[in-house]
């Protein structure tokens, strides 16, 4: 009987509640400073026999209309290619983008396509939300080593060979209709929406100009009127972001149950006493090969079989208690015992609903 692996991860943020400082950088986004996501279809060509079948129409009309603009007429229904592929190219630009500037993109194969690695990108534009073509996006396709073989013996394949990446691919066509400039209110959001977290952003702006500039409107926003002294605006923004505010350590443990990984916060409260009694049913199925031999001279022939024997053990129900409020107990009462991802999740889970871990669980 063999058991899985415990695999526990804790980072320990601290010992008890503290307030830590952090910057109102790391906390808010500042409205109309983000990126602005683009997408747009695309053609990669140069492949080994590898892109899009005859079944991927769209791709063949594509490329009939794209040698038509270079002035040569074909019938999509002639078309035979396997070295070209029909993609999807996603990209961001980075706020304040400006003309000329580079970025990034992403190819993904739209149709049947094996393998895109090796292709080069047909000059793509690139569109935003209001349908205005903001970028163009060219070049090889990388897909980090990704390759797929595949034959009568089985397939192979390492990462995935139908997305990649075009370094520096994307170009900025047409710059962003953003005046920062021009703001007369900075507008904060929240990454983390929390009344107490608002008003604290407020308190440090006012305190820190000594004026009431900073008013917080909900538990997402907080508004910040530029002063008319405020010559240098890029500057006011960043002295605020530099600001600091204090926050409480939230107590999370967060759980992949995929991996059977979780991690703990040092922060987190038990309520003792507690006791928890927890038990496994493991089944195993064991094949066994067996050679069946014919009599001498009957003419038969020798038979292999397998005999197939299923057992089902059921492990006693073990009780273990945790007399301190300790995270540092709880660990250690969990690895004296042995216990598996799933049963440490499962005993995690229980403890949350019988309200003797107050903390925060996120199961990914």
């Amino acid at each position: 009987m063999v058991k899985q692996a415990l695999i526990i991860l804790l980072i320990l943020i601290g010992l008890a509640l503290a307030k830590t400082k952090v910057k109102i950088g790391t906390e808010v986004n500042v409205e109309g400073v983000r990126g602005n996501f683009l997408v747009g279809y695309g053609i990669v060509v140069g492949l080994n026999g590898t892109g899009d079948g005859t079944t991927s129409i769209y791709t063949l009309y594509t490329i009939a209309n794209m040698l038509r603009k270079m002035g040569v007429y074909i019938d999509p229904n002639q078309i035979k290619t396997k070295n070209a592929a029909a993609v999807i190219v996603t990209g961001s630009l980075p706020p304040f983008a400006k003309s000329g500037m580079r970025f990034d993109v992403h190819v993904s194969s739209l149709g049947d396509a094996k393998d895109i690695s090796n292709g080069v990108l047909i000059r793509t534009p690139l569109r935003g939300p209001d349908g205005k073509v903001y970028a163009f996006a060219q070049g090889p396709v990388s897909t980090g080593g990704g390759f797929s073989v595949s034959n009568k013996g089985g397939k192979v394949q390492k990462n995935f060979p139908t997305t990649g990446i075009v370094v520096n691919g994307g170009i900025v066509e047409r710059d962003l209709p953003f005046s920062f400039s021009q703001m007369k209110d900075i507008t904060l959001t929240l990454k983390k929406p929390d009344f107490h977290m608002a008003t604290s952003i407020q308190d440090a702006i006012n305190k820190a100009f000594k004026m009431k500039i900073a008013k917080a409107i909900d538990v997402s926003t907080v508004k910040v009127s530029v002063p008319p002294t405020v010559k240098d605006k890029m500057k006011f923004v960043s002295t605020i972001l530099n600001l600091e505010i204090p926050v409480d350590n939230e107590p999370v443990i967060v759980i992949d149950e995929r991996t059977g990984t979780v991690v703990m916060g040092g922060d987190i409260v038990l309520e003792t006493p507690v006791y928890v009694s927890h038990g496994n049913i493991y089944v195993e199925v064991k094949k066994t090969p067996v050679i069946s031999q014919p009599p001498p001279l009957s003419g038969g022939q020798t038979v292999q079989t397998q005999n197939v024997a299923t057992t089902v053990v059921e492990e006693k129900g073990r009780i273990f208690g945790i007399e301190k409020p300790t995270l540092k107990d709880l660990v250690q009462a969990l690895n004296e015992l042995g216990v598996s991802p799933r049963d440490l999740i499962a005993i995690i889970q229980a403890m949350k609903d019988a309200g003797k871990i107050h903390a925060k669980i996120e199961v990914m």
